[in-house]
């Protein structure tokens, strides 16, 4: 998501003024779309739109109402580690977004394909699960049916909320605490792609926790996981692994190109570390070599470490001087709920 979007999407954002005079005449556009996606929800309710299944194979999608970063990657992988953990043959299926390529993709390495290839996010479970396999590619029924043939009996459909060609067994629902529902209206006049009505269609909603909550319509009857999504470690450049400690009173300059750059500035400033510097891009950006060059002489002029999140050090080229902060998910609340869904 891009620093105009949070700007204009999210109501706790100063800059309300700015927000009323663009938003209001995008109403008659937020009504078309509204209609559009009633009537696809209508036709799949009818079962005008049949969603396939694949014989052997239990399908678990993570997905979420929001354009924008909401957690959902942390999730795919929290939910693998815990099915890996219990045994089962998992598979994660992606779209690779952002990639250049077309086709079906299995991401596996070393060596590993370049993130262009396959996509920031499988890449980046691919290297981290490396129990199960990840595939990529447009048509997610024909993902499916490839991981079965692979012996996978679980398979994580990464962003699935929205798709209807492959029918989930399982819809966990991703929401941020820390955002809701930003200002309650689809798009293109706030985040949503679907009506706050559609949470009552989940089957499991993973709630990432704030320390300052929103307020959001939860549905009655729809199960409730809460979870706290924070830094794990700090991934040096020569391999070393430091406990997040190291950054406090570090000075860093910071690079994120995720939904929501300005949260992985907070996440720096709450460890403690001195942000001397910070640049935000669009979700997904591939980082050309000026630009690297550039936030790496900023580091050095600077005296810090230069800092990024793991999704966007796999798009950074192999030996560059950069620190990746990964992170890890801690479930607070709802436990009991997951080995039922996720397990069958």
């Amino acid at each position: 998501m891009s620093r105009w979007v949070e700007r204009l999407f999210y109501p706790d954002h100063p800059e309300g003024p700015l927000r009323e005079l663009v938003l209001s005449p995008l109403a008659v556009v937020e009504s078309v779309f509204a209609a559009g996606v009633q009537a696809r929800t209508a036709a799949r309710t009818h079962g005008w739109l049949r969603a396939q299944r694949v014989p052997e194979l239990r399908v678990v999608s993570v997905g979420n109402v929001l354009v924008g970063g909401t957690g959902k990657t942390p999730v795919v992988r929290a939910l693998a580690e815990r099915l890996l953990a219990r045994g089962r043959r998992v598979a994660v299926l992606s779209r690779g977004y952002g990639r250049v390529s077309t086709g079906q993709i299995r991401v596996e390495g070393p060596p590993w394909p370049e993130a262009s290839r396959c996509g920031d996010e499988p890449l980046m479970l691919a290297r981290s699960l490396p129990g199960a396999t990840v595939w990529v590619g447009e048509d997610r029924v024909n993902l499916a049916r490839l991981a079965a043939r692979c012996g996978a009996a679980v398979a994580i459909l990464d962003d699935g909320f929205q798709q209807w060609r492959l029918a989930p067994d399982v819809d966990v629902v991703v929401v941020d605490e820390a955002v809701g529902l930003g200002n309650g209206h689809l798009l293109p006049r706030g985040p949503l792609r679907e009506s706050p009505r559609a949470l009552g269609r989940a089957s499991l909603l993973w709630v990432r926790a704030a320390e300052t909550p929103v307020s959001v319509p939860w549905p009655e009857g729809v199960p409730r996981v809460r979870a706290r999504h924070g830094p794990r470690d700090v991934h040096a450049p020569d391999g070393e692994v430091h406990p997040v400690d190291v950054l406090r009173g570090r000075r860093v300059v910071g690079f994120a190109a995720i939904g929501r750059p300005s949260a992985f500035r907070r996440s720096l400033e709450s460890l403690g570390a001195e942000v001397v510097g910070f640049t935000g891009f669009p979700d997904h950006h591939g980082f050309g070599a000026t630009e690297l060059r550039v936030l790496e002489r900023q580091a050095a002029d600077a005296g810090a470490w230069l800092v990024t999140t793991e999704k966007d050090g796999v798009r950074c080229p192999e030996g560059a001087p950069v620190h990746v902060l990964r992170q890890g998910v801690e479930v607070l609340e709802g436990e009991e709920h997951l080995d039922r869904l996720l397990l069958g």
